[in-house]
């Protein structure tokens, strides 16, 4: 059973960068295969991107090339590098176990806005 909590979210300009983190206990990032969700205000949670425990990643079209997906296994810790960030990346943020996601935890929220 991992315990993980988001954090690093906050108030961006458009154009801007944001590292999220997520810390993770009882197990090991390292062992399991995880991603990043996020939810918009009236939307469906969606995977922005993921990471397997051999290190393979994917990326949802829409923040291609501006996110970027990592773990430290020395700190048992999952991140998110957002950059060029746009209004429509606003939501509140999520990790979990990917493919089958576990309990939700409260998430990060990122605005982004002018």
């Amino acid at each position: 059973q991992v315990q993980l909590v988001e954090s690093g979210g906050g108030l961006v300009q458009p154009g801007g960068s944001l590292r999220l983190s997520c810390a993770a206990s009882g197990s090991a990032v390292r062992f399991i295969s995880m991603g990043w969700y996020r939810q918009a205000p009236g939307k469906e949670r969606d995977l922005v991107a993921s990471i397997t425990s051999d290190d393979r990643t994917k990326y949802a079209d829409s923040v291609k090339g501006r996110f970027t997906i990592s773990r430290d296994n020395a700190k048992n810790t999952m991140y998110l590098q957002m950059n060029s960030l746009k209004p429509e990346d606003t939501a509140l943020y999520y990790c979990n176990r990917w493919p089958f996601a576990l309990n939700w935890g409260q998430g990060t929220q990122v605005t982004v806005s002018s």
